[in-house]
């Protein structure tokens, strides 16, 4: 029998600058509409509702996912309930939809945008989409290096700052690319608030260079990619197909599973061990238990799912508990 009951959120700061959160989030790219296969906005909404009851306080969205859809859905929400909440939203800028929306795309196409131009318009969009007069958090939406190497990105950051329009400045970094991109922190890291960055039980090359910066500089991390899109729910097999709407396709093809699998087998015997709580539970346990770590933000497109995941934050077992790869 898994776990749901007896368990408190736990919150804490986001790094020395950030607002106290929920170590777990909600990600909203899953609600999107888009890129995850068939979504029921109805129940998309239900899911927010859930987190939300559920002591989740920490969102985390980006304008590009369903074009501006996901953003305004946390609106809708947010206003049903009277915006009683104290929920802090982050958002993403830097791939340009805008020129596609009266096109059918099955998946997003990509358009890097980091101009100075582009990026106070798109967090400007934001703000209205989002109904705020703030963004809580704005993050450069995974740049490659070439995009970060030019001034204007954070010129664009630090004007918005300065305008009052964001109140935390961050930069999701590129994935595969945590310790290539960790000197960018070391350059920015006065304006840079947060970092999201993608770590899980099967991919950790944050820990080598990027962790012991953001806990040098005190900077906040948001992990994303906690259960590794789905597969460390322990629900997925060398046979698991896709969708064409859906980025999995790529991003688990069938040689990727068949690698994900093998890496898996060795913790087996800690999921065993710990089956009180489901394989899900203990992979967003394993994010949040790293020192350097703030919050997880698995997505979740039904209550139930929100439910599972938000017990994640206080289970009690320590980041030396967890198997080593």
């Amino acid at each position: 029998m898994l776990s749901y009951k007896n368990t408190t959120m736990q919150y804490q700061k986001l790094g020395k600058n950030g607002p106290v959160i929920s170590t777990i989030g909600f990600g909203a790219w899953g609600i999107s509409g888009r890129d995850w296969g068939k979504t029921d906005d109805e129940e998309s909404k239900k899911a927010l509702h859930q987190a939300l009851d559920s002591g989740i306080t920490f969102i985390d969205t980006a304008d590009t996912y369903g074009s501006g859809h996901s953003e305004k859905l946390i609106r809708e929400v947010l206003d049903e309930r009277g915006r009683k909440d104290k929920a802090i939203i982050a958002t993403k800028a830097g791939n340009n939809f805008y020129p596609y929306l009266e096109e059918k795309h099955k998946t997003t196409p990509g358009n890097p945008d980091y101009s100075k131009k582009h990026l106070i318009y798109a967090a400007e969009q934001s703000l209205k989409r989002l109904g705020v007069e703030a963004l809580d958090i704005l993050q450069l939406h995974s740049p490659d290096d070439s995009l970060l190497a030019m001034d204007e990105p954070w010129e664009a950051l630090e004007k918005l700052k300065k305008d009052g329009k964001i109140k935390h400045a961050g930069w999701s970094v590129q994935s595969f690319r945590e310790t290539d991109q960790a000197h960018f922190l070391e350059e920015h890291h006065d304006l840079i608030d947060v970092l999201q960055v993608r770590y899980n039980l099967l991919e950790r090359e944050a820990e080598k260079k990027l962790f012991p910066l953001a806990q040098k500089y005190g900077t906040g991390i948001i992990v994303r990619i906690p259960i590794l899109f789905g597969f460390l729910s322990g629900k997925f097999s060398g046979e698991t197909k896709f969708g064409d709407d859906d980025h999995r396709r790529f991003n688990l093809s069938p040689e990727k599973l068949e690698q994900y699998l093998l890496q898996l087998e060795s913790f087996k015997p800690f999921f065993e061990e710990h089956n009180k709580y489901s394989m899900a539970q203990l992979s967003l346990r394993f994010c949040i238990s790293h020192p350097a770590c703030h919050v997880a933000i698995p997505g979740g497109k039904t209550p139930e799912q929100v439910k599972e995941n938000a017990v994640s934050s206080d289970i009690d077992i320590k980041y030396e508990d967890f198997p080593t790869l």
